[in-house]
C-alpha cells in the first residue's frame, strides 16, 4: 500500500475522468465470469466500470506511464516477469459491493499482480466501502479507499471484497500481467 502515489493534480485529474465517463454512460454494470458464462450478477458485483485499451487523455497516458514505472521496477527488484497493466475506470453506488473473490481468472495465470488507485476526495471511515483483503488463517485487512492511495497484492493469492460504502467510491482499478505461463517445464 502506498499513499500519494500520483500528485494531487493527476489525481484529481483521473477523478473528474471517471465522472465523465459515468455522466455520459460509458461506464456499463460490470460482468461476472468469461465468454458464454459472462454476465450481469448484481448480487455479486455492483460497481460500473469502462475498460481503458488506448488512453484518450493525458492524464489516463500519465497514470499508465506511472503504473508501467513500477512494473519496470517490479520487475527488476522482484523478477516478477510483468509484461503490461490491463485497468478499468471503477465506480461503486452507494451500497454497491463486490463479493469475495480472486482475481486470478479460471484456466488463466496471466494476472499477476492486482492494483487498485483510489481516486475518492476527502474520504472517512464513516464512509465505508473498504477492499477487505484476506491474509489467511480467516485473517483479514480492510483498505480505506483513501484518494491517491495504490493498494497491490498476488492476484492469485489474496481472496478480497468490496464492502458496502455510504458514498460513491471511484477508482482505477487492474492488474499487471505476465506472459502466460502454460508450456513451460
Amino acid at each position: 500500500m502506498v499513499d500519494d502515489f500520483v500528485d494531487a493534480n493527476l489525481l484529481s485529474e483521473l477523478r473528474n475522468r471517471c465522472q465523465e465517463l459515468h455522466a455520459s454512460g460509458a461506464l456499463r454494470a460490470a460482468r461476472v465470469g468469461r465468454g458464454a458464462q459472462e454476465r450481469l450478477a448484481p448480487e455479486v458485483r455492483g460497481d460500473f466500470i469502462a475498460w481503458i485499451s488506448e488512453p484518450a487523455l493525458d492524464a489516463e497516458q500519465r497514470l499508465l506511464a506511472r503504473l508501467d514505472e513500477l512494473r519496470v521496477e517490479m520487475n527488476r527488484a522482484l523478477m516478477t516477469g510483468l509484461e503490461d497493466f490491463q485497468g478499468h475506470f471503477a465506480l461503486y453506488p452507494p451500497g454497491a459491493a463486490y463479493a469475495r473473490h480472486f482475481d486470478r481468472l479460471v484456466g488463466s495465470d496471466v494476472r499477476a499482480i492486482s492494483a487498485a488507485l483510489y481516486l475518492n476526495e476527502q474520504w472517512t471511515e464513516a464512509d465505508g466501502a473498504h477492499l477487505r483483503i484476506y491474509t489467511g488463517s480467516g485473517a483479514s485487512e480492510d483498505v480505506l479507499p483513501i484518494g491517491g492511495r495504490l493498494v497491490a497484492f498476488v492476484s492469485e493469492k489474496f481472496e478480497h471484497e468490496v464492502l458496502p460504502g455510504r458514498r460513491e467510491r471511484t477508482s482505477f482499478t487492474g492488474w499487471f500481467r505476465r506472459r502466460p505461463l502454460e508450456g513451460f517445464v
